[in-house]
């Protein structure tokens, strides 16, 4: 029976999300923090697809057990889909989400079209390779200032107009009813009992076979 799925991050942020989601399951949700050092995986791909499979399978392998990554990040469109892929490193690979958003306002004076939507793509994946995928997507606008304190990335920037807000004054149990990882994450644990049993499967066959001792009779033995 499933009992462990790695969570391919060390931002606690996003464990939160995901074990808060994930509660009603019995399922222990560990994050590669919890296992030590270890190598980090090369997001090089160049859609939010590739690098959540890129990261899930990396972890699963070194770890042996099944793993969970998304990657997500921000699309402006009067920027031509930036930061996009570059969305957590868009000032730079060490830049601060405060040196983000500070970039992205830059790019974005004087800009008309403030149509934005953060999308996610949750990728699930076992040792041997196969991975099941989610997807999820929530449109808003970029404003002009920095508003409320919490959540992380352009949070503070993004303004979902249903609720009058940033991104950043949502309460957690509000951002989970409209963000772009809790959609697709209520996908995921909507599907959760049938991942299971796919994921079970998938181990399983990866098991190497035991040996049938029945095949053999004391002839095979002799010299």
């Amino acid at each position: 029976m499933l009992k462990m799925i790695v969570l391919a991050t060390n931002n606690k942020n996003k464990l939160y999300e995901f074990a808060n989601i994930l509660k009603d399951y019995n399922i222990e949700l560990k994050c590669i923090s919890d296992f030590g050092p270890l190598p980090e995986a090369l997001e090089d791909g160049k859609t939010f697809d590739d690098n959540a499979y890129k990261k899930a399978l990396h972890y699963a392998k070194i770890l042996g057990l099944p793993a969970i990554a998304d990657d997500s990040g921000l699309v402006v469109e009067g920027l031509n889909g930036e930061p996009g892929v570059f969305s957590a490193r868009y000032a730079g690979d060490k830049a601060t989400d405060e040196q983000n958003c500070l970039k992205l306002l830059e790019n974005m004076k004087g800009l008309k079209d403030r149509k934005a939507s953060f999308q996610c793509v949750l990728s699930i994946a076992v040792p041997s390779g196969p991975a099941l995928t989610y997807e999820g997507t929530c449109t808003g606008e970029i404003i002009e200032s920095f508003r409320g304190s919490s959540g992380f990335g352009y949070d503070p920037l993004f303004y979902y107009p249903e609720l009058g807000k940033t991104f950043a004054e949502l309460s957690i149990e509000e951002k989970n009813t409209v963000s772009h990882r809790a959609k697709a994450l209520r996908e995921f644990a909507f599907e959760f009992p049938e991942v299971c049993k796919w994921l079970e499967k998938r181990l399983e066959e990866e098991k190497p076979p035991k040996p049938d001792h029945n095949q053999f009779n004391d002839n095979d033995w002799s010299v």
